[in-house]
């Protein structure tokens, strides 16, 4: 007789968590009952009416049309490559083709890293607030995700001093998202010097997530590894955001020139070779992004800049909540002061529920859940963001009487 016992997954399945989608299931139940969901929940400009420019959709078409539907070379074909390595050195961070890897986006640059750094029970500095892709990787891998502080009343800057107590001999490396998801910080160049130190001195190598890089309201921000070009820094970016392609999964990921590096850089290309290559046809477009017409990202930011201040006005006029006022992207990081016993979770979902607005509960970034912290993505038309902060200052209200 055929047996009955079900076949389960792994144990450490039980640790991966990616709030930004598994909230998702939530809003579908809500629709399900008849009521609109606006969501506020994952960071993608083309459902809010944002384009992705012309000529990079005219490059992956004719990749297309003349035959580029196979598979690549596991790295990236070699005109992308060499775009993305022009663009490392125009920006300060010493590059050559050999050290670049194409990837299926950003995220993908990031679980190559950490699969070619982190082993079972080693430890991986992450910022707290941080993007849960980190965490669930590092659960897959068996490694621990070990948070240092960012500091709300300095504009979610990093705790230099925390980072330094928390490295110790089963550390692998630091994580450093700049600007930054959920927070909308930018670091200054002294805090950035700080962390570089910090890593160098104790000799673990950072990962500096820059796909936000050319979204900051006072100009693109300086890549990490422009201030210290020997450093051990691997650095990530993609066509996602800045280029608003986030659906082409047409990423890259750069490994600092230093000798220190090259068995990561070899780790890292095994593991690329396993997974064949990213997206050939979209592969073209970073070519065509790299060297080609980028005045979209002046109107692109512009357009966040005014979203950006209105939502931290309205936010921070609601009683009983705060928002530190974003200076990249397009998050932010409001916090409510909760009632006892209360969870952010509590809070995000009674205001789906009650209202169908839909954002993230700070806990799925890393933060307590008693702090109250939840992310918005202000991507919406500045009407529409009105409407929908009038209603969640009724909702908060509500709540805070309970």
């Amino acid at each position: 007789m055929p047996t009955t016992t079900s076949i389960r997954p792994p144990a450490w399945l039980g640790h991966f968590s990616y709030a930004i989608r598994n909230i998702v299931a939530e809003a579908k139940k809500v629709e399900a009952s008849g009521k609109a969901v606006r969501y506020l929940n994952i960071g993608d400009p083309i459902p809010f009416g944002f384009q992705t420019p012309p000529h990079l959709i005219e490059a992956v078409s004719k990749a297309m049309r003349d035959g580029h539907n196979g598979y690549t070379a596991s790295a990236g074909i070699e005109p992308a490559r060499a775009a993305v390595t022009e663009e490392f050195n125009r920006r300060g961070m010493p590059m050559t083709p050999d050290r670049v890897v194409l990837t299926s986006g950003t995220s993908e640059g990031i679980e190559l890293a950490l699969g070619a750094l982190a082993d079972k029970g080693d430890e991986v500095l992450v910022p707290t607030p941080t993007y849960p892709l980190y965490t669930a990787v590092l659960a897959k891998l068996g490694a621990r995700p070990v948070y240092y502080r960012t500091d709300p009343d300095h504009g979610f800057h990093p705790d230099v001093d925390d980072v330094r107590r928390l490295i110790t001999p089963a550390t692998r490396a630091l994580v450093i998202i700049d600007p930054n998801n959920p927070t909308g910080a930018v670091y200054s160049e002294a805090t950035r010097r700080a962390l570089i130190d910090v890593a160098e001195r104790a000799g673990i190598a950072i990962l500096a997530d820059e796909v936000y890089s050319d979204l900051g309201f006072d100009g693109p921000t300086p890549l990490l590894a422009s201030l210290a070009p020997d450093a051990a820094i691997l650095s990530f970016s993609s066509l996602s955001k800045a280029y608003l392609a986030p659906g082409w999964r047409a990423g890259w990921l750069g490994v600092g020139r230093t000798d220190r590096l090259n068995e990561v850089l070899a780790a890292i290309r095994k593991l690329a070779d396993g997974r064949l290559c990213s997206p050939g046809p979209m592969q073209f477009a970073i070519t065509a992004a790299l060297t080609g017409d980028r005045t979209h990202q002046r109107t692109f930011v512009d357009a966040l800049k005014v979203r950006a201040s209105l939502s931290a006005a309205r936010l921070s006029a609601i009683p009983g909540m705060r928002c530190v006022a974003p200076r990249a992207a397009f998050y932010a990081m409001p916090q409510i002061t909760l009632p006892t016993g209360c969870t952010d979770e509590d809070f995000v979902l009674g205001l789906l529920r009650e209202t169908g607005i839909l954002c993230v509960h700070g806990s799925g970034f890393g933060t307590p859940p008693d702090q109250g912290f939840f992310r918005v993505v202000y991507l919406a038309e500045p009407a529409i963001l009105n409407d929908i902060y009038d209603d969640l200052a009724a909702f908060a209200g509500e709540f805070l009487s309970r």
